[in-house]
């Protein structure tokens, strides 16, 4: 567990310097970029690509997994032939949603044209978008097996934020003169990042590529194809619920892209309650991949439960800081007004978010384990949840629809996987600190929202978010709510010389 702690830390560190990268390039943009812009290249860009990089991937992520350990422990690593197939195939199968997205151009235009036509005028720029980042995330899958999470989280968390920072910064100072020719740069900004990472794989010598089968890949096949295409199927219908929000606002609610732009600021800055958990899951995906194979529950349920505590201390101290200060915030670094329409849909982005993170890595052990394909059944479930009520409130309410479509699908959907663990292996992760935090979080916001909700300026924002986490911070060690935060504390104390 203490490479797991360690990565995750170290990763964590990255990816909320990678936030501030992201808060300083989102604060410039909320500044001096109009909403509409905003919400096409940081909203529907990113929500498309993603969609389409699920329907791409084939199930790779999923193959890569599950089945790493059988290919490291029995192959010399020039012999091992997984990634050449994980990139071939998802190459392939991005060739096919290639062919769709062409094909499938005029439904584009007579769904989007009227709400959102600057999606259509720069619609082949997602493209390269989202080849950047079906072929990075590929190479992230794997570079979490052979623990380089840490090389993976700083691409995406901080490296990725820094060149959208600088172009956002080219286009307000009047260097980029036109926002076309930004797209067509910020469209290969992923396509960099694979380079990147793909480099340094091959040149540590962890990464080979052979169009030899292997005795793994022979002797595993048919139990690879049917993980990988029901791997594959979860994948999509999660991502397409998962993303669908921008995609249905942008089609259906007058002046789409700029209210995608708003839904996209709560999202975003909802973004950072959840910050820990891509470094966690990454850490602990190669650890469970390998309890899962020694029949280890024991470790398996340590693994569920810490991770379970340590996000949900992590998420509602977040969630604390940026609910209380969020109003203030938007006045007082005079971001445009639309944006203080995001107040109520990040309450709810929020609370969903907290929820997601509070039921630990339930993803990884499913996806992990040999009943994978509960995967399939739990998205499928989503999915039949999350397509016609997020399309039915986007209709009723507006932005706020989605926010809360997504609140209603992600609590059931946690529910199913808790349940569906607990029945199966007995696992469970929450426990009477579970509790504790919940109440702690609660206290610490009625003392706050009463000392300083009437206060406004940079001065209150400083005040408010320190009696957050001098409040918050003390609470968690009082109460002793994670034993993983203990011996990192002691740490920083031993460092900063306090006995």
């Amino acid at each position: 567990m203490s490479t797991i702690r360690r990565q995750s830390i170290i990763s964590s560190g990255i990816a909320y310097f990678g936030i501030g990268v992201g808060a300083l390039n989102t604060l410039l943009a909320a500044k001096g970029i109009e909403p509409a812009e905003y919400g096409l290249y940081n909203g529907l860009f990113i929500a498309l690509a993603n969609i389409m990089y699920a329907c791409a991937n084939a199930g790779m992520p999923y193959y890569i997994q599950k089945f790493y350990p059988y290919y490291h422990d029995n192959l010399p690593q020039k012999k091992n032939d997984m990634m050449t197939w994980v990139l071939l195939i998802g190459f392939v199968g991005f060739l096919l949603v290639t062919g769709a997205g062409l094909i499938l151009k005029p439904v584009i235009i007579r769904k989007f044209g009227h709400n959102s036509a600057a999606f259509v005028h720069y619609y082949y720029w997602i493209f390269p978008f989202a080849l950047g980042l079906t072929f990075y995330s590929l190479l992230e899958a794997y570079g979490w097996q052979v623990r380089r999470s840490v090389l993976t989280s700083y691409l995406r968390e901080v490296q990725w934020r820094l060149m959208t920072c600088i172009l956002v910064v080219l286009l307000l100072t009047g260097v980029i003169s036109d926002f076309g020719i930004f797209i067509a740069i910020y469209a290969c900004t992923y396509l960099v990042l694979a380079v990147i990472l793909f480099v340094y794989l091959i040149q540590k010598g962890e990464l080979t590529l052979t169009l030899v089968p292997s005795r793994v890949t022979r002797k595993f096949f048919r139990k690879i194809l049917s993980m990988a295409l029901m791997g594959w199927a979860g994948s999509a219908v999660f991502n397409l619920s998962f993303y669908f929000a921008q995609v249905v606002i942008a089609a259906v609610v007058p002046n789409g892209l700029t209210y995608v732009g708003v839904f996209t600021l709560a999202q975003y800055i909802a973004s950072l309650i959840q910050t820990p958990q891509k470094p966690i899951i990454a850490a602990a995906t190669g650890p469970l991949s390998r309890a899962w194979k020694d029949k280890d529950l024991g470790r398996i349920q340590r693994i569920y439960a810490r991770s379970s505590i340590n996000q949900l201390i992590f998420s509602a101290g977040i969630f604390l800081l940026i609910w209380l200060n969020f109003t203030d915030g938007v006045i007082t670094l005079q971001l445009k007004p639309e944006y203080l329409q995001a107040r109520s849909v990040f309450l709810i982005i929020g609370l969903t978010r907290i929820i997601d993170m509070g039921t630990g890595v339930n993803s990884s052990i499913i996806g992990t384990s040999n009943y994978w394909q509960f995967e399939l059944v739990s998205g499928l479930i989503l999915i039949v949840l999350t397509l016609p009520l997020n399309y039915f409130l986007a209709v009723r309410l507006g932005v706020v629809g989605p926010a809360i479509a997504d609140l209603v699908t992600f609590s059931v959907y946690n529910f199913i996987r808790w349940v569906f663990l607990y029945r199966k292996f007995g696992l469970q992760p929450f426990s009477r600190q579970t509790i504790y935090t919940l109440v702690l979080a609660v206290a610490v916001y009625f003392i706050c929202h009463y000392l300083f909700h009437r206060q406004q300026g940079f001065l209150w924002l400083v005040l408010r978010s320190a009696s957050v986490i001098l409040l918050y911070g003390a609470g968690v060690l009082a109460l002793r709510l994670s034993s993983d935060i203990l011996p990192v504390w002691a740490t920083v104390k031993k460092r900063l010389g306090i006995n």
